[in-house]
């Protein structure tokens, strides 16, 4: 090995775990320290804005803990610093049985990378035709819309309200990007997952036949189900979380 591919080797080990590595010979304790400092609070900034509520949860002392490990543990995959945060989510996937972390940890991380990774994303919400009955429309899930479902009710969870066992049912979740470029999240029931499920398993779907499988799904009349329907289809048009085929 090169003498300065092995003066790289010996800095990367020190700014990851400065407590169990000394650094490169010949470089001074200060500058050393400068390095080490410099590269733990990018990492720690940009971890504490991509998840606040995470952050809001642990002490200082307990937070730049984690923040180490992390630094220490991981191997990113990505050279990019955006990708720190899908980094960070992998991490606490690998570590989550080793550490004495609250149950719901990994969810409410990954409910907070998602408005990040949304808020990034490259896609553009697709131009919605017009339509005059959302019944007749061939209806699509926006790309920017993604339909989850936790354990925990992750959107509700904070300083005061840190739940030790999951749900005894699944908490559903839309969050998603409108026209604007506005990261939204709207709490759905499970039938409207369903419905969404379905628009992602079949696009272009008219709207009639997807409430149509819907009722079948629940061994109920259609009648009993198309004004609930009809209106969820609208509001989901109007928050910008499906939109209408222009070919349809």
């Amino acid at each position: 090995m090169k003498p300065f591919q092995q003066v790289q080797q010996s800095m990367t080990a020190f700014v990851r775990d400065p407590d169990a590595c000394v650094g490169p010979e010949g470089i001074e304790t200060r500058r050393l320290a400068i390095y080490r400092d410099l590269f733990f609070n990018n990492i720690e900034g940009f971890l504490s804005n991509g998840f606040p509520v995470c952050r809001s949860l642990f002490s200082d002392d307990d937070w730049h803990a984690l923040v180490r490990d992390f630094m220490r543990q991981h191997r990113c995959e990505s050279p990019y610093f955006l990708r720190i945060a899908e980094e960070f989510l992998s991490y606490l996937a690998e570590q989550g049985d080793a550490r004495d972390d609250p149950a719901f940890l990994m969810e409410l991380a990954h409910y907070e990378w998602v408005e990040l990774a949304l808020d990034i994303a490259e896609d553009e919400f697709p131009e919605s035709a017009p339509f005059s009955d959302v019944l007749a429309a061939r209806l699509s899930v926006s790309p920017l819309a993604w339909s989850l479902a936790y354990q925990f009710p992750v959107q509700h969870i904070g300083r005061d309200y840190q739940p030790a066992e999951p749900s005894a049912e699944l908490s559903y979740i839309v969050v998603y990007r409108n026209r604007q470029d506005a990261v939204q999240f709207l709490e759905i029931n499970a039938v409207t997952a369903r419905l969404l499920a379905l628009l992602a398993e079949f696009p272009a779907l008219e709207g009639a036949a997807l409430l149509s499988t819907i009722a079948q799904e629940l061994n109920v009349e259609l009648a009993a189900l198309a004004d609930f329907g009809r209106d969820i289809l609208v509001k989901l048009l109007d928050l910008d979380i499906l939109f209408v085929n222009k070919w349809s």
